[in-house]
């Protein structure tokens, strides 16, 4: 699986807590064994996000990532941030 990071979120990633990138870096790892592992909550939005999937990260904090379609499994993880940061 190739998983690229868009700038919003690089940007957001590191001005992020320490305790929430670590915890975004576990997550990732759980993440590119087995997107759909229970521990990550991993669902598809609605709305405007509706191309969008988001994990937790830890508590409040999500990630939100979308599928590239092409040969190879590809994601983006394009954002970053808390519940209601990301939903408004």
């Amino acid at each position: 699986m190739l998983v690229t990071f868009n700038k919003k979120f690089s940007k957001r990633y590191d001005k992020a807590p320490q305790n929430i990138k670590e915890s975004f870096n576990d997550r990732l790892f759980i993440f590119r064994a087995n997107k759909y592992d229970v521990r990550l909550n991993n669902h598809k939005l609605a709305g405007d996000l509706k191309k969008y999937h988001s994990i937790n990260i830890n508590g409040d904090w999500r990630a939100i990532y979308r599928e590239i379609d092409g040969v190879i499994e590809w994601v983006e993880f394009v954002d970053l941030g808390t519940h209601s940061e990301l939903y408004k």
